[in-house]
């Protein structure tokens, strides 16, 4: 193709596509995933297949065998991560919609991940106290779910996750929006949200960076619990 005629971006999809394609191994499991998604009109918004490779590297790197992901979709994060899970681990979601539930449990079926992964369906917020109750200690929290509620999230999982376990939250760049003080966005307001209490909250040390790709323009916060 002529170079001419790339937006900026089909540059970084293209740059992802490259990367993607020389450090990863082929993954039918992960690409019918991809695939069932779409066939049920899933809206296009799960992780990319670096950030989901990324993911699953962080999790070996904590050594997790306890893992918490709010929000499902479709199942493609939750099964990067659940292949990275020690013998014996576990990985809990929860999805708030049922539809997006059952694309989901169809891919762990697939994926031969059924008995890993502890699916629950409901708001996030009405879910998240019943883990608390069952005493849960997580090493790695990946959060995905609306942006709205981005630092009730977060303080919820100040409680789940260990002390030097990890929290990571995608989307809070949002294209650079957050830089919008006056902007009536929710999704926005809720990760400008979450800076204002990450930046006052002494139970994480908090980094986060911008990324480009296939999913555009936005980034990642990784928290670690002191």
């Amino acid at each position: 193709m002529d170079e001419r005629r790339f937006t900026e971006k089909d540059r970084w999809a293209e740059v992802d596509h490259w990367m993607a394609l020389h450090l990863l191994p082929a993954d039918p499991v992960l690409d019918d995933a991809r695939a069932a998604c779409r066939r049920a009109g899933l809206p296009p918004i799960e992780v990319s297949a670096l950030t989901g490779a990324l993911l699953g590297l962080l999790c070996n790197l904590v050594g997790a065998r306890h893992i918490l992901e709010i929000g499902t979709l479709g199942g493609y994060s939750a099964i990067c991560m659940a292949r990275a899970l020690k013998p014996g681990g576990r990985l809990v979601t929860l999805e708030a919609d049922p539809r997006h539930a059952d694309v989901a449990r169809a891919n762990f079926a697939r994926a031969e991940l059924t008995r890993q992964i502890d699916m629950r369906v409901g708001a996030a917020l009405d879910l998240l106290p019943g883990l608390v109750d069952e005493g849960h200690a997580f090493d790695l929290v990946f959060i995905d779910a609306d942006k709205e509620n981005s630092a009730a999230y977060a303080d919820w999982a100040a409680t789940l996750t260990r002390p030097g376990g990890l929290v990571v939250i995608d989307n809070v760049v949002r294209e650079g929006r957050i830089l919008h003080e006056t902007s009536d966005d929710p999704a926005l307001a809720g990760i400008r949200s979450l800076y204002a209490a990450m930046r006052m909250d002494r139970r994480f040390e908090a980094v986060a960076f911008q990324t480009v790709g296939a999913r555009g323009w936005d980034g990642l916060m990784i928290c670690r619990r002191l």
